[in-house]
């Protein structure tokens, strides 16, 4: 009688099996090392925000691009002018700390001979902050320079006297960059504004 043998695989224990506590370890570790840039990565990107740094930037033409989207401006004086600018052109002054709107200006009267009548105006600016807006607005605007086409003498001096007021008005407290509120939002955090820097190629929100 013959016997016959037959083998059978020898499984092997995995040396991590008989370390009860290794496993669980390892995992937490892991999951340490992989959350916060899984949180981080969770974060929706939005363009000219740095969390890092926790400042959002908007570069001249960024914000040259929205000023033209809502020009013109129009603004009346008394029930005898109107004023409205048109073409708006940004520039930033970092070491004055004020930004300067140029713009074509057209002012309308039944008092002008020849109406409406045509011009150039420059208003330098300050920034604030808007908190219930949400909103970087113009802040005390001062008409820098103002010049009215085809007049002279005391016509022209009265209308840049009123052209450079209506300007100022028009735009005191005009924004220069809306954000929407989930833009400072996520989660449960709401980040707040804290300042605001001007440079001379763009502007820096700083928020926490």
């Amino acid at each position: 009688m013959s016997m016959s043998t037959r083998s059978f695989p020898i499984q092997r224990a995995d040396p991590d099996s008989l370390r009860p506590g290794r496993r669980p370890w390892l995992r937490a570790a892991l999951a340490a090392t992989l959350l916060p840039a899984l949180c981080l990565s969770a974060r929706p990107a939005r363009a000219g925000f740095n969390f890092f740094e926790n400042e959002f930037t908007a570069t001249r033409d960024e914000l040259q691009t929205e000023l033209a989207r809502r020009f013109p401006l129009t603004r009346r004086h008394g029930e005898l002018f109107s004023l409205s600018l048109h073409d708006p052109r940004l520039a930033l002054d970092g070491s004055a700390k004020r930004a300067t709107l140029a713009s074509r200006l057209v002012i309308a009267s039944p008092l002008l001979q020849a109406s409406p009548v045509g011009g150039q105006v420059a208003v330098s600016s300050g920034l604030r902050w808007d908190a219930e807006g949400l909103a970087v607005r113009l802040q005390d605007p001062r008409a820098e320079q103002l010049s009215i086409d085809g007049l002279t003498g005391s016509d022209a001096q009265n209308l840049q006297r009123i052209g450079a007021a209506v300007a100022q008005e028009a735009l005191q407290g005009y924004p220069l960059h809306t954000f929407r509120a989930e833009e400072l939002r996520f989660g449960l955090k709401t980040y707040e504004v804290q300042a605001i820097t001007i440079g001379d190629d763009a502007i820096k929100v700083q928020f926490e």
